[in-house]
């Protein structure tokens, strides 16, 4: 063989080779046995906290819903981000349309792995980098509210995510980077309150998933912790919620839970966008949770406005 021939042989082998850890790199990585056994005898009462907790119905009902209409959840949301136009799914229990053939292992895969029924990665817009710290039993329990809501018929309409993004292989490279289950911030032996506010903001709320700055490759800068931002979706910023320059210092931890039932900053101003159906979910919530995040955010280190 002549020296070109080798030359490009070698090549040939190398890009196999590259294919071929590329391939076995980025595969998905669903639950093990171990995992999904914790993900058995669901309560649907509790399931109904983790609900309104994880923010179900902000994206999968109808914008502006309000009463039971938040519990159908037909999805069809759309989100603009600079990867693509993501639409929120019909996760409803109609068993074509929805997600109603869905077993407890299979809302776990997709909430802590963010891996379909059939083996596919998700797309990050569905927050599960945060939900990837959630209890396997509060996934069991949100399984067993879910089968008790309506069937709605009818698919969402497709997302519109264009070359090179719509490679959904190449985000188990994303996950790599920026998936994991431990804790965003470290607290030095934190009181039960800011434990359980840390669990609330940093897996089931996703808080950060909004008020945290996102680097190229769409991960959450977590030097800027919930220091806000420019807006992932559409225009405008997100506000500051840390105790930093520009953000809610001066905010008692009263003010701060009272905002997340009624909606109302101490100066007497409203929410409004996105928000407003977050103040829904969290209002929904035992006061004792909304006081949880607030110690929690008054706990944490503060940032200066993020970028």
């Amino acid at each position: 063989m002549s020296r070109s021939g080798k030359f490009l042989l070698s090549l040939a082998v190398l890009a196999l080779a590259g294919s071929a850890a590329f391939w076995f790199a980025s595969a998905p990585q669903p639950l093990d046995d171990a995992a999904l056994a914790e993900l058995e005898g669901g309560d649907a009462g509790r399931g109904e906290q983790i609900f309104w907790a994880g923010g179900c119905a902000s994206c999968h009902a109808a914008p502006g819903a309000t009463g039971d209409d938040r519990l159908v959840l037909a999805g069809g949301v759309r989100l603009e981000t600079p990867f693509g136009n993501f639409v929120a799914p019909n996760i409803s229990q109609h068993p074509q349309d929805g997600i109603g053939g869905w077993s407890a292992g299979d809302l776990g895969n997709a909430m802590l792995r963010g891996v379909s029924p059939a083996g596919e990665h998700y797309y990050p817009a569905f927050p599960y980098g945060s939900y990837a710290r959630m209890k396997p039993g509060d996934v069991a329990d949100l399984h067993a509210f879910l089968v008790t809501l309506p069937e709605v018929e009818g698919k969402a309409p497709q997302s519109e995510i264009a070359f090179p993004f719509s490679m959904r292989r190449g985000i188990g490279l994303w996950k790599m980077l920026f998936l994991n289950d431990e804790p965003v911030v470290a607290l030095d032996n934190p009181s039960e309150a800011i434990a359980r506010g840390q669990y609330l903001v940093e897996g089931p709320g996703h808080c950060g998933e909004c008020h945290t700055p996102r680097n190229a490759l769409g991960g959450l800068d977590r030097g800027q912790w919930l220091a806000g931002g420019p807006a992932t979706e559409g225009e405008g910023r997100v506000p500051n919620i840390t105790s930093g320059e520009g953000g809610i210092g001066d905010w008692s931890e009263a003010e701060i839970a009272d905002l997340l039932e009624t909606g109302f900053t101490p100066d007497f101003d409203s929410v409004g966008g996105s928000m407003a159906s977050v103040i829904r979910n969290m209002a929904e919530l035992p006061s004792s949770d909304r006081d949880a995040i607030a110690a929690y955010l008054k706990a944490i280190p503060g940032h200066p406005d993020g970028s």
